[in-house]
């Protein structure tokens, strides 16, 4: 069930004319349909004509959906005794409604969103606080999500533990999916972090900690008990998160590659690679394509398209990062390749290297992967979801299942990093199930490196007589203008 979209919302005055401007900033994420609640009625449609009719009120959700698939009939916001807003994924919803259907719970539609609504409902019900009913949420919950419901003129937001799925608020009591969104009417934008249940009311806001993943750490596995885990919960997040036709954003590494080689178990693979021409990752891309006997689609761009193509990227990852600008741009060009052949969905091997030690500064101090994990919601996801939402696609993620996440922080570290060989176990498996010795044994550069996407940009700024820093600041200024700049924090309530 895919369910992308801008969610949004907020609490106070003459709401209306604060919805209709984020509707117009954000709808990028959603153009097929629009649906906005407030505590003085309901509006859904398919004409963004209608947007200036939406109701007025003091507090309100909206939504801006990108109908990928489901019933077309049941946009969102869901209106019950809760009103909620929901983008993303959650990948075990038929056995959770299966689950609430036994227990008397009906439903009105076959998508995702309203699982979670009943969920909560159903839990609700059962007496748990709206605190503990997230709580008990995000622990049944298998997915990549950001939600907001209404209940007793409050507003609940959260994400999902890993962070996959952006979401952000301001301090006067508004939300969205983006930052631009929240920027196009003077807010400024405060991550939710992952895991975290943040309460929007008109006496103020408050934010607790409801999920953590390393409460997913309990016990050292033994070397086999990690890679009967690993085969076993990798293949099925693969094949929860795969189609009929899937694409996998690839490089050539070991994470890309194993992830490949799972998925054409399921069904049909293409890949997608974009880089400079000579670049190490599109050879290898070519190079195990042909091993791996998959289709492979690249996009070779240069500086002159680089050049054209800045702005767009630099609107997607909304700071001024050169990191993010060089990791961004294959990024985009993939998606942007996928998108032209019809394919929505692509897996990522994004986290790999996070959960089993793949970077070099963790030789030195391996205690940065637990950290690097925490953070990578809002350092990395938030931005590879907003440059492929800028094309129509969707990034999936299946090394960051959490029952992957749970085994491998049950991982010991010297199955992850041994003998100075980073991603030790990860390699050992690959092997196991098929991949190549050469492709599980490479050592992949970073993306910016390994697609030549940062010489590119380097040069670029030269040719300017800038640093890439100050060159990615200036790129930034000239996109948003004013509207990255940081509003009042004086508090409506």
């Amino acid at each position: 069930m895919r369910n992308l979209c801008l969610i949004a919302g907020g609490v106070g005055s003459n709401l209306k004319s604060k919805f209709v401007r984020m509707i117009e900033a954000g709808k990028h994420r959603g153009s097929d349909a629009f649906g906005v609640w407030t505590d003085e009625g309901v509006l859904k449609s398919h004409d963004f004509g209608e947007v200036r009719e939406i109701p007025d009120g003091r507090v309100g959700l909206l939504q801006c959906r990108l109908a990928m698939s489901g019933s077309k009939l049941y946009n969102q916001p869901f209106v019950n005794e809760l009103a909620l807003v929901h983008n993303g994924e959650v990948y075990n919803y038929p056995q959770l409604r299966a689950y609430l259907e036994e227990r008397g719970v009906s439903f009105e539609s076959d998508v995702d969103s309203e699982v979670i609504l009943r969920l909560l409902e159903f839990l609700m019900g059962k007496g748990l606080s709206p605190v503990d009913a997230v709580r008990r949420a995000m622990g049944l919950l298998e997915g990549d999500y950001a939600v907001a419901f209404h209940l007793d003129g409050k507003l609940y937001l959260f994400r999902d533990p890993v962070g996959v799925r952006p979401l952000y608020y301001s301090r006067r009591g508004f939300f969205a999916s983006e930052k631009k969104v929240l920027w196009s009417i003077g807010e400024e934008a405060i991550p939710v972090n992952p895991g975290e249940l943040v309460v929007i009311s008109r006496n103020g806001i408050s934010g607790e900690r409801v999920f953590s993943l390393t409460g997913l750490r309990r016990r050292e596995l033994s070397e086999e008990e990690v890679l009967k885990a690993l085969r076993t919960t990798l293949r099925h997040a693969v094949r929860g998160r795969s189609s009929k036709k899937v694409g996998v954003l690839f490089s050539g590494g070991l994470d890309s590659s194993l992830i490949a080689l799972l998925a054409s178990e399921f069904g049909e693979v293409v890949l997608y690679t974009a880089g400079a021409e000579g670049s190490p990752d599109l050879g290898w891309a070519r190079k195990v394509a042909e091993a791996l006997g998959l289709p492979l689609k690249e996009h070779v761009f240069d500086r002159d398209e680089v050049e054209k193509h800045l702005p767009s990227v630099m609107r997607a990852i909304e700071e001024p990062n050169p990191m993010n600008l060089s990791i961004g741009l294959p990024l985009y060009f993939a998606t942007k390749t996928a998108a032209g052949d019809g394919v929505r969905i692509l897996l990522s091997g994004g986290g790999a290297d996070e959960l089993f030690g793949g970077y070099h500064k963790y030789l030195e101090n391996p205690s940065l992967m637990e950290s690097d994990l925490l953070e990578m919601g809002e350092k990395n996801l938030a931005r590879d979801d907003k440059i492929a939402m800028l094309n129509g696609v969707e990034g999936r993620f299946p090394y960051l299942a959490l029952p992957v996440v749970s085994a491998a922080l049950n991982t010991p570290l010297e199955l992850k990093i041994r003998g100075g060989t980073r991603k030790w176990v990860l390699r050992r498996l690959a092997i196991e199930l098929g991949l190549p010795e050469e492709v599980a044994m490479r050592e992949k550069k970073a993306a910016q490196y390994g697609s030549g996407a940062q010489k590119i940009l380097e040069s670029i700024a030269r040719s300017r007589g800038m640093h890439l820093r100050e060159f990615a600041e200036a790129i930034f200024r000239e996109t948003f203008g004013g509207l990255g700049s940081e509003p009042p924090t004086k508090t409506l309530f």
